[in-house]
């Protein structure tokens, strides 16, 4: 067993086909000791290694099912956190690059929504009138707090049904930290839009009136995705203005008036089974990350579907774009050779009350 790590240098100079060479061989020499995990935004030079591929749901689960000693997650920070809380305790997650962060999750950090509890309390008992919910694009630590403060996790495939069980719960909702996710749910639950208010985390109070506190159903957080809120009501305006029999299909991270404006609004595996379900020769416009999208074209292009992106610049996850062949290939090298890099280990403490909110996500889905 080797003691030092390979020098990640000797492989950022390498070109990508040769990348994928070694990332062939050190998988074929791993067997069945390493299972990569690849999310859908994943770009495909990637994602083709995968051995299970999803959105953030399907993923949690996935990661609590392998028996795999490594998994190696091709995704962001926050995903790999979840590989780490639930799989075994004797299994390992890795993140190829650890820069592999999301600009959304980093909204709202623990010291903010410690506050922002402790503001609320100023006006009501938080702990017996509020409900925290926390997106899963969102640090461990948070996830955590959901779990000690009764609290649950959600994605956007189960959002509306993570919204019933929290208000049969109690009759507040602080939801985080994507703010069109927890608005768009909220609405199609039949909430009035007055009754979600946002809480931004930079003003005292966050900027909110005891009375708007009081009278609110759910306080959303000001937080966004960087891709989703690229999408405009007018790229649909104009696409339906050419295409008039053409389908518009969002994730419900993108601004209120697309979704409102769109055919169908899910969750990129929502997104993905619909197109593929429709009927041949459709039309879609399609309202998420570009690596999807473009992947999704492709596979079914043989139905004469035609599969559009939504804005007309490039929007795709930069974040999740930086897990690339070299060093996707260095990762299972250095596990090739008894050598972990790039451990995502989870704090004990933190990772049992993560949990506890995570199986009650996957208990009410």
């Amino acid at each position: 067993m080797q003691v030092a790590a390979i020098d990640f240098n000797r492989f950022n100079v390498l070109a990508d086909e040769e990348a994928q060479e070694r990332i062939r061989a050190a998988r074929a020499k791993l067997g069945k000791k390493a299972v990569l995990l690849c999310h859908h935004y994943q770009r495909s030079d990637v994602y083709q290694h995968a051995d299970l591929t999803g959105d953030s749901l399907k993923l949690s689960r996935l990661a609590g099912q392998s028996d795999a000693e490594f998994i190696v997650f091709c995704g962001v920070h926050f995903m790999a956190e979840v590989a780490d809380i639930m799989s075994k305790p004797d299994q390992i997650s890795i993140l190829p690059d650890l820069a592999a962060g999301c600009s959304m999750a980093d909204m709202a950090n623990l010291a903010k929504v410690e506050r922002c509890w402790r503001e609320l309390g100023e006006v009501l008992n938080p702990d017996e009138a509020v409900t925290p919910v926390t997106y899963i694009n969102s640090a461990a630590d948070l996830k955590a707090f959901c779990g000690e403060h009764g609290g649950i996790v959600c994605t956007s495939s189960n959002a509306p049904k993570i919204l019933e069980w929290s208000f049969a719960q109690r009759e507040k909702v602080l939801f985080f930290p994507d703010q069109h996710l927890g608005r768009w749910s909220g609405y199609k639950m039949g909430l009035p839009m007055e009754s979600m208010v946002v809480w931004d985390p930079d003003l005292e109070m966050g900027g909110l009136t005891p009375e708007q506190i009081r009278e609110a159903k759910i306080l959303l957080w000001k937080g966004h995705c960087s891709v989703h809120q690229m999408f405009q009501p007018s790229h649909i305006q104009k696409f339906r203005a050419q295409y008039p029999d053409g389908i518009v299909i969002s994730h419900p991270e993108c601004a209120f008036e697309v979704c409102r404006q769109s055919d169908y609004v899910g969750s990129t595996e929502y997104i993905l089974n619909t197109v593929k379900a429709g009927a041949p020769n459709t039309r879609w416009l399609v309202g998420t990350e570009l690596n999807l999208v473009d992947r999704l074209a492709g596979e079914v292009k043989h139905e004469g579907k035609i599969v559009q992106f939504m804005a007309p610049t490039v929007c795709m996850c930069s974040t999740m774009q930086r897990i690339d062949p070299q060093h996707l290939a260095w990762t299972l090298e250095n596990l090739a050779e008894g050598k972990v890099v790039n451990q995502i280990k989870v704090p004990a403490h933190e990772a049992v009350l993560a949990k506890i909110a995570l199986d009650r996500m996957l208990a009410v889905s």
